[in-house]
């Protein structure tokens, strides 16, 4: 059998240089290529075609989410696995919303991501147990995350905005013109039902989206 072509993409040599050799433990992964931000894995993807792409979330440029949702909407076979030290469910959710096919969290046990990148490679979804089990929680508490009512594109500007970024900076990493940002925040704050900029904050820190 030919070995699953993995692409990783992490803004941390070091991460990415420990992944490399976890995964090459396993003779059916070969490491093709490593980049350190989303923009280089979009314009990179479709040169390497690689079976699966390995990335994390927060990295400088447009962050992981948002390349993600390009590459899917550019090459819809695209199967990418999130492994990021965000274990908020909100993250979850968007992520597997924009075409993530799996969701592997870097403070669970390490065989979870050979898992998911042998589960993923044959087709299937993979989340890890204790990432489901946050969701499960969600769920049976009753607890609606408004996050849920965001678009992916609403859902990063907002996180780089709560982040306390300016409206032209958020422009420019999404590639968009500050007025379309200006016309996000107000429909965000509509659907979260907030009003200020220290409300989007708040909001953000309680979900987990930014520290406090």
């Amino acid at each position: 059998m030919k070995p699953i072509k993995l692409f990783l993409v992490d803004d941390h040599a070091v991460v990415r240089s420990g992944l490399r050799r976890l995964l090459e433990l396993n003779k059916g992964i070969e490491v093709i290529a490593e980049a350190d931000c989303g923009e280089q894995a979009y314009r990179c993807y479709g040169e390497l075609q690689p079976d699966i792409i390995v990335m994390d979330i927060s990295m400088p440029g447009m962050g992981g989410l948002e390349s993600a949702r390009r590459i899917i909407q550019r090459y819809p076979a695209a199967k990418i696995i999130i492994f990021s030290m965000h274990e908020s469910a909100s993250f979850v959710s968007q992520a597997l919303k924009s075409g993530v096919r799996a969701y592997v969290t870097k403070t669970g046990a390490a065989e979870n991501l050979i898992l998911a990148v042998i589960e993923v490679a044959s087709g299937g979804v993979f989340i890890s147990a204790e990432t489901a089990q946050k969701l499960a929680q969600e769920t049976l508490s009753g607890q609606d995350d408004p996050m849920h009512q965001l678009s992916g594109r609403e859902f990063e500007v907002f996180r780089l905005l709560a982040e306390g970024k300016k409206v032209d900076v958020v422009a420019g990493l999404l590639k968009i013109s500050p007025k379309t940002v200006a016309n996000y925040y107000t429909t965000i704050k509509q659907k979260l039902g907030v009003v200020s900029a220290i409300e989007m904050v708040r909001l953000a820190m309680r979900h987990g989206l930014i520290d406090g």
